[in-house]
């Protein structure tokens, strides 16, 4: 496969966001049935069982993929990974998929913002400015809405927090391991961490919505794969503004399936917020090159 390729990986890009929306979707409907826990943990094992089948057709041995001299840290990756979908999850039940997403948009700034003190990389006062920015269309989001002043608000904005820490160990791991070992490490720590709760929060669950899991657990191997062959064709600083498109399948079918309202405040403030990510993320190419 042609491995400069960006228009190829700008419609893989695409698609991994449509998938992972609608996998966002049905992860919302279980869990408004079921235990997040239960649903997390099921997910995963479909998702483990991915990675050490990819480890052994595509480069033959579990063992070779899986070595690493930073094996806790790498575990610990993929641990706080998992907790970050239960959270986000979570917020997908008590805020929707839109609030959720909008709030959660904020994690690119989080991570500009904590590259410094973490990674020990350089920080400039635009970058700086874009963080405010941000910020700022996260309080337009929020301050508007009674949800504000709810315990539920800060939901999503702890999961994009997460989400941030893990983009920065995944940094931090890379400059010793392959993209492909810390893939694998994601995929096994996060099953160890939910095979070791989630058994305590099992429910029976009714044969039609085993079939919405099983579509649940197809489209997140389905994403990730299409996320890999992104990553694969095009370099991520090409393809990465185009991730935000996932706010924008996440808010069609919140508005369509569950009849969420798009307030206006949520449109400014995601607007604003994706307008800070998109900058924050051309700086960053512009003092790459």
């Amino acid at each position: 496969m042609d491995n400069n390729n960006p228009r190829l990986g700008i419609l893989l890009m695409i698609a991994t966001t449509f998938v992972f929306a609608m996998q966002d979707g049905l992860s919302r409907y279980l869990a408004d049935e079921y235990n997040v826990m239960m649903v997390v943990m099921i997910r995963y094992w479909f998702f483990a069982a991915f990675v050490i089948a990819l480890a052994r057709i595509k480069y033959g041995s579990v063992r070779r993929v899986a070595a690493t001299s930073q094996m806790w840290l790498q575990l610990f990756r993929g641990v706080l990974l998992a907790l970050e979908i239960l959270v986000t999850v979570q917020a997908f039940v008590y805020l929707g998929l839109i609030e959720t997403h909008a709030v959660f948009a904020s994690y690119p700034l989080l991570i500009a913002a904590l590259s410094g003190p973490v990674l020990g990389e350089s920080v400039g006062w635009r970058r700086w400015a874009a963080i405010g920015v941000g910020f700022l269309g996260m309080m337009i989001i929020l301050q508007p809405g009674i949800k504000v002043f709810s315990p539920a608000a800060l939901i999503p904005l702890t999961a994009a927090l997460m989400f941030a820490v893990y983009g920065l160990l995944t940094r931090y791991v890379a400059r010793k391991d392959t993209a492909t070992t810390s893939f694998f490490w994601t995929g096994i720590g996060g099953v160890i961490i939910m095979t070791l709760i989630g058994p305590f929060f099992w429910e029976p669950m009714a044969g039609g919505d085993w079939a919405i899991m099983a579509i649940l657990c197809v489209s997140g191997v389905l994403g990730h794969y299409l996320l890999i062959k992104c990553y694969e064709v095009a370099e991520a600083s090409v393809v990465q503004p185009f991730a935000f498109l996932q706010l924008v399948f996440v808010s069609i079918l919140g508005i369509t399936v569950f009849h969420e309202d798009l307030r206006i405040s949520t449109a400014i403030g995601a607007g604003v917020i994706v307008s800070a990510g998109l900058y924050t993320l051309w700086r960053a190419r512009i003092n790459q090159t």
